[in-house]
């Protein structure tokens, strides 16, 4: 019976060693490779593909109000006028502009006249003004330390006595004190020559300014002329024509903080327009970390809260130079093109960038 037992012992421990051996024999299976997500993801805001903050520059009563919230406007479009002695139309100003460039040209060729019939000395030949200021200049420091020996001379009835005077210098013209007299001669015409070529370099400097301000007036006065409303010329338009408020771009009124009879300081943000014909998102949480593996041209995807099932594609258009610290971290702002449209879009929409 024991026998029986230990024999049933035995088989099973053989069988376990050769099962043992068989699971040691057996060729083990490879294990695959884990690729890590080299996706860079960043929240964003949808913006207008351009949008302003349009200020008064003339405090004054509003006038006129021509549009609403959600207008469209064109470029050049009058928005709202201000009444106030020192605002003035566009007309007004394109008719002042008028009389300073015809003011401009007449400064410019009296300026030049001038210049033109300056009697130059011989000495100046074949030099600038500049060079003559330079080298008469030169000559008369040297003319007045050779001077300074003579400058007090000393005459038994008179005592020391300073040429510089003009008296003094007669009474020793009259004792023959000649080194003295020869070298406040040579000190007067270092003056002489030295005056000259401050009055050519004046005349000079004269058509300079008078060119700068005849090309300010041309500048000026095209703006104001500008019949298709560039953008462009759209900042000098509201700082000549300070009454009124135009639209610089075609767009969209957004906001609108004007009211006709209330009282509008200069400087004061009024007018919101905001152009929708393209979005684009800018992100507001990219740090340091990830900014660098970024560069301008990469692809992104990106999906809306508003709108998880829409799935937007872009292009990063810009990295900012300057940075925000947020909470500990050093953030940049990527500005993403997009390359598709959705009618759902809306000014601020949060946005998931995936940067490819």
């Amino acid at each position: 019976m024991n026998r029986k037992i230990l024999t049933i012992l035995i088989s099973s421990l053989v069988l376990a060693s050769c099962s043992t051996l068989s699971a040691r024999s057996a060729t083990p299976s490879a294990i695959p490779t884990v690729l890590a997500d080299s996706s860079i993801i960043a929240e964003g805001r949808v913006e207008p593909v351009r949008y302003v903050n349009i200020g008064l520059n003339s405090s004054g009563l509003v006038s006129d109000v021509f549009v609403q919230e959600g207008d469209t406007v064109a470029p050049g479009e009058v928005i709202a006028r201000i009444q106030s002695h020192d605002a003035q139309t566009l007309e007004g100003a394109q008719a002042q502009a008028s009389q300073q460039l015809t003011a401009a040209y007449q400064n410019l060729r009296d300026a030049q006249y001038k210049l033109d019939n300056f009697a130059a000395p011989s000495d100046f030949l074949d030099l600038t003004p500049t060079e003559a200021l330079s080298q008469t200049l030169e000559k008369l420091n040297m003319a007045r330390d050779a001077f300074e020996p003579y400058r007090f001379i000393y005459d038994p009835r008179y005592g020391y006595l300073n040429l510089d005077d003009p008296h003094n210098y007669k009474i020793a013209a009259r004792r023959e004190n000649g080194d003295a007299l020869q070298a406040k001669k040579r000190l007067d015409d270092a003056w002489t020559m030295y005056r000259k070529a401050v009055q050519w370099m004046e005349l000079k400097s004269d058509v300079g300014t008078a060119q700068a301000n005849l090309d300010q007036a041309l500048r000026d006065y095209d703006s104001l002329n500008d019949a298709s409303f560039r953008e462009a010329t759209a900042g000098a338009r509201a700082a000549l024509a300070n009454g009124e408020v135009r639209a610089p771009f075609a767009g969209t009124i957004t906001n609108l903080n004007l009211k006709v009879g209330e009282f509008a300081s200069a400087g004061q943000p009024v007018v919101t327009l905001a152009d929708f014909s393209s979005w684009v998102i800018n992100t507001t949480d990219l740090t340091e970390l990830d900014v660098v593996n970024i560069k301008q041209g990469r692809m992104v995807s990106l999906t809306l809260d508003a709108i998880p099932a829409l799935k937007l594609h872009g292009k990063v258009q810009s990295i900012s130079a300057n940075y925000t610290e947020k909470e500990g971290d050093i953030d940049y702002v990527v500005k993403i093109a997009l390359t598709d449209q959705d009618p759902r879009l809306r000014w601020g929409m949060t946005a998931q960038v995936t940067f490819q």
